[in-house]
């Protein structure tokens, strides 16, 4: 069993409403899967099904191979969007209380947050109450319960809202090194950015039906046009314009480079290669910047919502 997570033909209903639409995903050990779509889309509603708040009117849901069953809930790590943590309580009383509840005895919970709280550099934050922390703080201490009791899949639905970029970043990084240690990821964002910056899958929700999924890179190369952005240094502009126009589909680029007198982005006929092209380039002005134009998550996301 590659897969550590399957909903298969997942649906839900909210009296007429129906929030899933007979949805399927496959989250493959050991990944980040992103799980996409605007406002909405259903999106929460599966993360609930799979977190057992809410059950699925049809369908199933698998966890390493087994129907889901409440034991599975220790299994399982969830940082919700909207933050869970009681305010009038201290960090580190809430802190052990929450990890207790995901079956770790006080010992190995004092010590495994001794060990966070270091590697956070927030060990004074202890005897504080979580009103007295800002948002980002209270994030902190959010995502170190969340990952505390080392579950098979950690759940993240926003995880950097509050964070400046710094705490950002370095919140990113215990994500990728939490993947490379063996956990498996689910991470729901509106931030295409991060993204491109983690998730080695995604699936996309768009009014309760998967519009679609797989390895992003393979996605990348479904959408993909053959275009290239190039930059040219030359004394005969609207000459060498006219030549590439004559023989390719060009327009004008905007991308940032230095030293450049055309920017263009041209699209590769199919009975040429991108040595072609160069090769044509190179033959008629000087090339400063020749890249291929891969599309982005945000760009995905925004042409198969508009398509659906």
């Amino acid at each position: 069993m590659n897969d550590l997570l399957v909903a298969d033909s997942v649906s839900k209903n909210f009296g007429e409403f129906r929030a899933l639409n007979d949805v399927s995903i496959s989250v493959p050990k050991g990944s980040i899967f992103g799980l996409l779509g605007p406002n909405g889309a259903g999106k929460t509603t599966l993360i609930r099904i799979i977190n057992q708040i809410t059950m699925p009117d049809n369908g199933r849901v698998l966890l390493d191979g087994e129907a889901l069953r409440p034991e599975h809930i220790r299994n399982i790590g969830y940082l919700p969007e909207e933050r869970g943590l009681y305010k009038s309580m201290k960090v580190g009383e809430q802190a052990l209380y929450l990890a207790q509840l995901k079956g770790l005895s006080k010992a190995e919970a004092k010590q495994r947050l001794k060990y966070w709280f270091e590697k956070l550099e927030i060990g004074d934050w202890w005897n504080k109450k979580i009103q007295e922390l800002s948002k980002g703080q209270a994030q902190k201490i959010q995502f170190i319960v969340t990952v505390l009791h080392q579950p098979k899949l950690l759940i993240f639905d926003e995880p950097f809202s509050g964070f400046d970029p710094i705490n950002a970043n370095l919140i990113k990084d215990e994500i990728l090194q939490l993947r490379d240690e063996g956990a498996t990821v689910i991470f729901s964002t509106h931030r295409m950015e991060s993204v491109e910056e983690l998730c080695d899958h995604i699936a996309l929700i768009h009014k309760s039906n998967k519009v679609l999924d797989g390895k992003l890179t393979d996605i990348k190369r479904q959408y993909k046009t053959n275009t290239f952005e190039v930059g040219l240094q030359t004394d005969r502009v609207e000459e060498v314009t006219k030549i590439i126009k004559d023989k390719f589909e060009a327009f004008p680029a905007t991308f940032r480079n230095l030293n450049d007198d055309v920017k263009l982005n041209i699209k590769l006929n199919t009975k040429d290669t991108s040595n072609d092209l160069l090769s044509f380039l190179t033959s008629n002005a000087e090339v400063n910047h020749f890249v291929e134009v891969v599309p982005s998550a945000s760009d995905i996301f925004i042409q198969t919502v508009k398509n659906n």
